[in-house]
């Protein structure tokens, strides 16, 4: 983890603000997402994510401003966490976009486990490393101990943050495809706002890239 004067580089408040979701998505990766939990953190570079828009985008939570009590996590100011449950069992790890009142989020689908390995091959109960580790959206809540006690925080906390280590991936390497399990969306789902590194081995599923 890169600390500058001792200071970590967390993202800035005015990276969350944009208003353009689906470019925020692009570039989260390659940032990196740490959680430090009973004083372990643990953390690895965002590789894959996938941009919702609401009201308009059918595939959201948010869909035509719905507000519930899970979905009101996404009206927050950008640069909170929204974590939910999927199926009732995993948790599933996204980012608030956008002013307050405008629910936009990125869902993070994947990491390279970077930090605190051990402890998240402890959390996912395998014993090498391997993209299974963090590949895929359930997979990496676990090994970073992501539940619904981290829903809502700033993601400027000492609790679950995003840093920015530098990292520049080329845009030559970046695929964009159909974002994955939203075929109840109609013609939203074949939006290619589903983004990941293409050379790196940690990735839920690599499928042909859509057109843009």
């Amino acid at each position: 983890m890169e600390l500058v004067n001792g200071i970590r580089k967390k993202l800035a408040e005015d990276f969350y603000l944009r208003d353009d979701v689906v470019q925020i998505s692009r570039d989260l990766l390659g940032k990196y997402l740490y959680t430090k939990i009973n004083g372990v953190v643990t953390g690895g570079m965002i590789t894959e994510t996938e941009a919702y828009r609401a009201p308009l985008d059918r595939a959201s939570h948010a869909y035509n401003l719905r507000r519930t009590a899970r979905t009101e996590t996404m009206f927050m100011h950008g640069g909170t966490s929204y974590v939910y449950l999927c199926y009732g069992i995993h948790s599933l790890f996204n980012v608030v976009t956008n002013y307050k009142d405008i629910p936009h989020a990125v869902l993070i689908r994947s990491i390279e486990p970077t930090d605190g390995i051990n402890v998240q091959l402890e959390r996912r109960k395998l014993k090498k490393v391997e993209p299974r580790l963090s590949s895929g959206p359930g997979a990496l809540a676990q090994a970073l101990d992501i539940t619904r006690k981290q829903n809502a925080l700033s993601l400027d906390s000492d609790e679950i943050w995003i840093e920015n280590n530098d990292v520049l991936i080329d845009p030559g390497n970046i695929t964009a495809t159909t974002r994955i399990g939203v075929d109840y969306a109609g013609e939203d789902a074949k939006l290619p706002w589903r983004f990941y590194i293409t050379d790196n081995i940690f990735v839920s599923k690599k499928i042909k890239a859509a057109k843009l």
